[in-house]
């Protein structure tokens, strides 16, 4: 993954309209520091967020968990970073 920078976006080209409540999906493998590893992260990017707002989901089998995190998304800029930083953890395997 490079790390390009994206220009920005008039916020009336956005298809998302800020501040608002965002879902971001995470997808990594089994681990016993999974869920907390990815809150500290998320938090780090959204102060306001908390365990309250995170679903787990775990594969039929039990290899995967998929967490959805709620984020108060308040710029592109914010949501581009977490992506970015969300995608480059080694934990990571999927963000959408």
């Amino acid at each position: 993954m490079s790390n390009q920078i994206l220009p920005p976006v008039d916020p009336a080209e956005s298809l998302i309209e800020y501040p608002s409540e965002f879902p971001i999906k995470i997808m990594g493998v089994m681990h016993d520091d999974f869920a907390q590893t990815m809150v500290e992260l998320v938090t780090s990017h959204d102060p306001t967020f908390h365990a309250g707002k995170l679903e787990m989901r775990p594969s039929s089998k039990g290899t995967y968990l998929a967490l959805t995190v709620t984020v108060w998304a308040v710029s592109r800029e914010q949501l581009d970073n977490l992506y970015r930083e969300l995608s480059g953890h080694h934990m990571v395997k999927v963000v959408l």
